[in-house]
């Protein structure tokens, strides 16, 4: 009797400890976590900035491939406060990388420029697979690089890309002028590259 109720025990404790780890295994890390945690679903988070040493390494940092969940609570909370961030008014931006808050995760959101009423839309581990050999010309900002605005010219008119949907989809699209030019800014941010370092590039060539 007494041998049975250890095992039971043990079984207990094994799965208690499974269930906890679940919340974050695969995901988030424990200081990710946190920073996703300490406000509510419609509460903007922190925009990293590159005048900040400790920002600009995380904003330097590559970022990992997350598993769609559209249960995982976590996730779901993340993906609506990352909105609530480039829309909040002191950001307004365009489009926004996880890692520009502080998650090194790839998840990122763009606004439609080339659909009907413009929508914003979210995007799991997106990756270029494809760039056109055609290229245009378009001024870019960044909601890490404060007050600053450049020409860049070597930003692809075309890019085919594949991505995960929330419902764990997988995807292929092909994305054209300057709504390409958004996924091409935010798909560099997972990779640990800003646009300045493009702009860094032009002027070598020059």
């Amino acid at each position: 009797m007494k041998t049975n109720i250890i095992i039971a025990f043990g079984l207990f404790f094994v799965v208690g400890c499974s269930s906890t780890k679940d919340i974050t295994k695969g995901n988030f890390s424990k200081s990710e976590v946190e920073l996703i945690s300490n406000a509510d679903n419609d509460k903007p988070m922190r925009v990293y900035k590159i005048t900040n040493k400790k920002d600009s390494l995380i904003l330097r940092t590559r970022s990992s491939y997350i598993k769609p969940n559209p249960h995982n609570k976590l996730q779901q909370k993340f993906i609506k406060r990352l909105y609530a961030t480039v829309r909040d008014s002191l950001s307004l931006g365009v489009g926004i990388a996880a890692p520009q808050v502080g998650v090194l995760k790839n998840i990122i959101w763009v606004q439609r420029f080339d659909k009907e009423s413009l929508p914003f839309e979210v995007y799991l581990n997106p990756k270029i697979i494809e760039y056109s050999e055609k290229k245009q010309t378009v001024r870019e900002g960044c909601l890490s690089i404060p007050n600053r605005t450049d020409t860049l010219n070597s930003r692809s008119y075309t890019i085919k890309i594949e991505y995960d949907t929330q419902d764990a989809i997988h995807k292929t699209e092909t994305i054209e002028g300057f709504t390409a030019v958004i996924f091409q800014h935010e798909i560099d941010h997972l990779n640990g590259i800003l646009y300045l370092d493009h702009l860094n590039r032009e002027l070598n060539q020059q």
